[in-house]
């Protein structure tokens, strides 16, 4: 049996890209390299063993001269620094035109329009904001009146917040379908990229947000993706965390939605060493008939959507070194028939100004104890990936890049 596993530790950009600029970043954001300086070095020894040293300048990852993966990073050719367009790109589609972003909130008619279709009275906010702060912010009026909480970011993003006392999350959710029809109706001139259900609970002045509920509501692909070929070919593809989100199902046989990079982890080592069950552990959308290949994409949200987006660069690093030991489990599981992909989508750099996305290149690792080690420099596309994934399983897919084999 065939294999590809691709692991997104979201976030986790190694460099500005040239055109950083046009997304209003600097050129100093270096999500990896910074968060390694601002608390001291990092302790990442698996990811050392695997040659992460070797792309840059990472306290505490020592470059080597025999790495036991092959290394590089990844330039990102899609016009964007969103999830969806980086994902998208890694799985094979790159994108020519950006998602719209509304830095002074949504026009008056998409609000008016959403308000007439759930009939939610009201709605609270409609302005860029950090969602941890956006809900203590407007929290307590949104439990006095009940109307919903929508904000954006730098990000394509329409956004919705709700307690769970006070907007059940099947109404949550419904609202959010209401927005996305919505803006698909209006996308000649709102193509915004993803509809986001951001659940919370708690009290006045300690609001938290509810990971495992949280439902994001994307444009379909435009074109077919590595994800649909497999499907095409009856294999399997199990999306582990917002993967299933991200793709809007398209090309997913198998999902499970996570609450945290341990979960996603756990996940991940129980799907190599003994299987997942489709009774206990996944949602089946589609029987697979060819158990000869198979693609586990897991998101391992907990950088970005954590620590990135609250300038949290020593919760950054702590969640990059549960991923460093959760390797350990994870690199003797793969087969001579496996191939291990671990890179990013974006870039998240906490020590710049602002909480937004950054634009970078991203790192990119390619294991298999059975492939010899070789430096892999800088590509120009997150699609090597599905090159890599083509070649790998046997596909025929026509990939906007090289495959890094």
């Amino acid at each position: 049996m065939k294999r590809a596993i691709i692991l997104v530790i979201d976030g986790l950009g190694a460099g500005a890209l040239p055109d950083c600029y046009k997304y209003g970043d600097l050129p100093e954001c270096n999500t990896l390299t910074n968060v390694a300086k601002a608390v001291g070095g990092l302790n990442l020894p698996n990811l050392e063993s695997l040659g992460l040293g070797n792309i840059g300048d990472i306290q505490g990852v020592s470059p080597g001269q025999n790495p036991k993966a092959s290394v590089g990073t990844m330039m990102e050719l899609s016009r964007g620094k969103d999830t969806t367009t980086g994902h998208w790109e890694i799985a094979g589609l790159v994108l020519e035109s950006p998602f719209r972003t509304y830095p002074e909130g949504f026009p008056q008619f998409i609000i008016d329009e959403f308000i007439k279709r759930t009939n939610c009275g009201q709605i609270l906010g409609n302005y860029p904001a950090s969602g941890t702060a956006v809900i203590n912010e407007l929290g307590d009026e949104h439990l006095k009146t009940g109307y919903p909480i929508i904000y954006t970011s730098a990000d394509s993003v329409f956004q919705i917040a709700c307690h769970v006392d006070a907007v059940p999350l099947p109404i949550l959710y419904k609202w959010c379908e209401i927005a996305r029809g919505l803006l698909d109706e209006n996308a000649a001139n709102h193509n915004v990229c993803r509809v986001i259900a951001r659940p919370f609970e708690g009290k006045s002045g300690n609001y938290n947000r509810i990971p495992a509920s949280r439902r994001d509501y994307s444009v379909n692909p435009p074109a077919a993706t590595i994800l649909n070929k497999i499907e095409e070919k009856n294999g399997t593809v199990i999306g582990i965390g917002k993967i299933e989100d991200i793709f809007v199902k398209s090309g997913i046989t198998h999902a499970i939605h996570t609450g945290s990079n341990k979960q996603g982890l756990e996940l991940t080592v129980k799907a190599l060493s003994e299987g997942l069950s489709s009774e206990k552990d996944l949602i089946v959308y589609k029987e697979p008939k060819n158990p000869e290949i198979s693609l586990i994409f897991n998101n391992l949200v907990d950088t970005d959507m954590l620590f990135g987006h609250r300038n949290d660069a020593k919760g950054f690093a702590g969640a990059l070194e549960e991923i460093d030991a959760y390797l350990g489990r994870i690199l003797p599981l793969i087969k001579k028939e496996d191939i291990l992909i671990i890179t990013a989508d974006h870039g998240v750099d906490p020590t710049m100004p602002g909480t937004d996305h950054t634009r970078e290149r991203v790192p990119v690792i390619l294991y298999s104890p059975f492939l010899k080690p070789k430096p892999l420099g800088e590509r120009k596309t997150f699609a090597d990936v599905a090159c890599t994934v083509t070649r790998w399983l046997g596909l025929e897919y026509e990939c906007p890049g090289e495959s890094l084999i």
